[in-house]
């Protein structure tokens, strides 16, 4: 997971440069943007646009979704004993409130709340960790050991595991896949680049700092590997003994907020991708009901059956983006140099102008702020 997210940095930053770079206005105002839109505005691939429209719609909006449904009835059911199927009624009903046009208030409260949660969970994950601070240096040495034993008995699922890494890693920050640059694309910023900056930097945060804190959680307590539970609930157990059971209920509510929220921004990946697929309405209810069905259905399936989806719909959508990004990566780097030259200059706030591109085709959504003769 850590090297994964050592390359995939790189890969988060063209593909969100590219998505701030070809983004086009949405009806009302803001912007829209992502794969598909510079697939189709640039490379000129309607095809190709359409088969990712189609595999980001079902990865995020349905088979992440039943990941993170599964994950809040998993660890609902740890800590307070509720049934799966009664806490995926609920989650799927509150999905539907919203994805139907409902409740935004309820989705803007979650969006809000989601940082705070964020940081009060690595608040606990670091003093977890100082209080095991003496065991710190064993807990490392365990992860590069096994990452780099070749014992013949060993080396059958070494494969297996490195893959588990790249798999769990592109899971937990994205990068590569595609689906950021739909959330990039509306970001309001003067310069592609610095957009593509903060993609990079949240890869490192997401999977070297809260991955490896949620590590530290469960290899610093001395019964991880005999405990007999898996995702969540490993986080739970590990928590709970060390800190109280109180730590249970702690780490539900932090989960509620997580998972609801990615509900939330998954299928919105698929609502944006919507028009490349079908500009009916009454296909858009079709998906969302869908939506809404798989929440329910990730929440009383087993965790292996929704990993498994996940992990093939992950790998698909990840192949076509990366052949996009690799045939457009030389604009994202061209406007890299431009921030630089700008940086370097003296300027405070980087603005661009696509006018220092090789080509403007797919341009929708920068128009030129400055004397052409000049940039010339």
């Amino acid at each position: 997971m850590w090297v994964i997210a050592t390359i995939g940095a790189a890969s988060g930053f063209v593909e969100s440069t590219l998505g701030q770079l070809y983004k086009v206005p949405r009806k009302g105002g803001g912007f829209l943007g992502g794969p598909a839109y510079y697939i189709q505005n640039v490379l000129g691939s309607k095809f190709f646009a359409g088969v990712f429209a189609v595999l980001i719609s079902v990865t995020y909006g349905l088979i992440f979704n039943s990941v993170q449904s599964n994950t809040m009835t998993l660890s609902i059911q740890t800590s307070w004993g509720v049934d799966p199927f009664y806490t995926g009624l609920v989650v799927a009903a509150l999905t539907a409130v919203i994805v139907f046009g409902g409740l935004v208030r309820v989705a803007r409260v979650v969006g809000i709340m989601v940082p705070f949660m964020a940081g009060a969970y690595i608040l606990v994950a670091i003093f977890y960790t100082f209080m095991h601070i003496g065991d710190v240096p064993r807990v490392l040495a365990a992860i590069f050991t096994n990452a780099f034993d070749f014992d013949a008995a060993y080396g059958a699922t070494f494969g297996m595991i490195v893959m588990t890494g790249i798999k769990r890693g592109l899971f937990s920050n994205e990068a590569g896949m595609g689906a950021v640059p739909n959330a990039a694309a509306t970001a309001d910023a003067t310069h592609p680049v610095k957009q593509g900056l903060v993609q990079a930097l949240g890869v490192y945060f997401d999977t070297l700092l809260v991955c490896t804190a949620s590590a530290m959680l469960v290899l610093l307590c001395s019964d991880w590997n005999t405990a007999g539970k898996t995702g969540i609930a490993l986080v739970q157990h590990a928590l709970a003994r060390e800190l109280g059971v109180w730590m249970n209920h702690f780490v539900t509510i932090v989960v509620l907020f997580f998972a609801f929220s990615s509900i939330i921004g998954n299928y919105f990946y698929g609502e944006v991708n919507m028009p490349f697929i079908s500009k009916s309405k009454v296909a858009l209810h079709i998906y969302r009901a869908l939506v809404v069905a798989m929440v329910f259905i990730g929440s009383i399936v087993s965790l292996s059956v929704v990993w498994n989806l996940a992990d093939l719909f992950m790998a698909l959508m990840a192949i076509v983006n990366l052949v996009a990004i690799a045939l457009l990566g030389k604009y994202a780097y061209c406007a890299l140099d431009d921030y630089f030259r700008q940086k370097n200059a003296g300027v405070q706030s980087p603005e661009f102008d696509p006018a220092v591109l090789p080509s403007q085709k797919g341009i929708q959504s920068w128009p030129r702020h400055k004397d052409e003769e000049i940039v010339q």
